[in-house]
């Protein structure tokens, strides 16, 4: 009768398994280590509106003026600069968390996508031309990685 299941396989199956548990518990560490200095960019009509750290609490208000608003009417050049403001979006960082708790516009779709907390992860509202993303503060960006060279 021959044997199926050879001492080989169970040495190799083992060593497989501490390999992967090797491996997932040096990516939850370098996660940690990274979200320690990761930063929250606040881009509000294609320009930064803001830089904070992840690991610091605080509600920011983002307005979007009437004029890049999509679901706005034009802007009257008459109104005064205050009366723009209108349409805005509310971000919140709470436990190295960040999440859009409020919205202006009509479909919700910010309010609805959840809380991120991972570098490269993004919330974005198109209709106020809104976009919240968590970066490695390491990094400055600019620079060539695996993608561009």
């Amino acid at each position: 009768m021959k044997q199926f299941i050879r001492k080989a396989d169970i040495i190799l199956f083992i060593v497989l398994v501490i390999t992967g548990l090797a491996a997932s518990a040096a990516l939850t560490l370098s996660h940690d280590e990274a979200g320690s200095n990761a930063k929250v960019i606040i881009e509000s009509g294609g320009d930064l509106y803001a830089r904070y750290p992840l690991s610091e609490d605080r509600t920011v208000v983002v307005p979007a003026p009437k004029q890049i608003s999509v679901d706005a009417p034009a802007a009257d050049p008459d109104e005064s600069a205050s009366a723009q403001y209108d349409y805005y979006n509310v971000v919140i960082i709470s436990g190295s968390k960040v999440s859009v708790t409020e919205a202006s516009c009509k479909n919700q779709v910010c309010v609805k996508h959840g809380a991120i907390s991972r570098p490269g992860e993004s919330i974005v509202c198109l209709p106020n031309r809104l976009v919240v993303r968590i970066e490695n503060g390491s990094e400055e960006g600019g620079g060539y990685d695996s993608v561009t060279s």
